[in-house]
């Protein structure tokens, strides 16, 4: 899944993500680890949004995505704001290049693009790999509860005048699995409307699984957070979004 077509219309369907709220909560772990002057990997950035907004604030970004049309957006986005951000096109569970990193973030649920366990595994070892000893690896994932109760067999829509979509969104085999079918239709050049289709596959875990596989990958110090928060107190039937942290331990 690279996203494709969906590329040129992101920012106008996130237009209301709180992108503001995942760098207040970023940089709210920097400080509570006293981590200064950080070089941080944006893992899965998209168009950049977080990557921009936290390198306006001073840190070393480098954008890293599986799309190259999301990341010619972000490139030319950021162009014009003279900002230092190095872009990589690389599959996250093929990470390379990227050494001594203060910390990795990866938010709005791309961990649940792995949908596979060994898979999620060698993303997290290649995630160590990048970090320097006391690194931070720092990501959200979507809720067991949220899946089940608030997205699988449900149908979402938004129309405006330059784009509208259906999302229909269906149970997997599994559970903390489902499938994305997204019909978009976009205003062309020619005042008309365009229609594409793309598939979304995603699957969440319990954060057991996601504990023993940071674990087994060198982190330490692994924590759970609700929605945003550091002071809200994880509860799985309640929270729709975990932010899970984990430490790079010194072997």
């Amino acid at each position: 899944m690279s996203y494709q077509q969906m590329a040129l219309l992101y920012d106008k369907l996130m237009e209301d993500a709180p992108y503001d709220a995942w760098v207040t909560f970023t940089e709210s772990i920097l400080q509570q680890f006293g981590i200064k002057d950080a070089h941080i990997a944006d893992l899965g950035c998209g168009t950049g949004e977080i990557t921009y907004r936290l390198a306006s604030k001073g840190y070393h970004m480098v954008g890293v995505d599986y799309s190259a049309d999301m990341l010619a957006i972000a490139e030319q986005k950021v162009s014009k704001l003279n900002l230092p951000i190095h872009w990589l096109n690389q599959d996250l569970k093929d990470l390379h290049g990227l050494d001594q990193m203060d910390a990795a973030i990866s938010y709005c649920d791309v961990m649940n693009y792995i949908t596979e366990t060994d898979e999620l595994e060698a993303v997290f070892h290649h995630v160590a790999n990048s970090l320097k000893p006391g690194g931070l690896f720092i990501f959200d994932v979507h809720s067991l509860h949220h899946v089940q109760d608030n997205l699988i067999n449900q149908t979402f829509a938004d129309v405006t005048e330059e784009a509208s979509y259906i999302w229909d969104c269906s149970e997997g085999d599994y559970p903390g699995e489902m499938y994305h079918d997204i019909t978009f239709f976009m205003l062309d050049e020619g005042n008309k409307y365009t229609r594409f289709d793309e598939t979304h596959h995603q699957r969440t875990y319990s954060v057991s699984i996601y504990e023993q596989l940071l674990k087994k990958s060198g982190f330490i110090n692994i924590n759970f957070y609700s929605d945003f928060s550091l002071e809200n107190q994880y509860l799985e039937e309640k929270v729709e979004r975990i932010f899970i942290i984990g430490e790079k331990g010194s072997r």
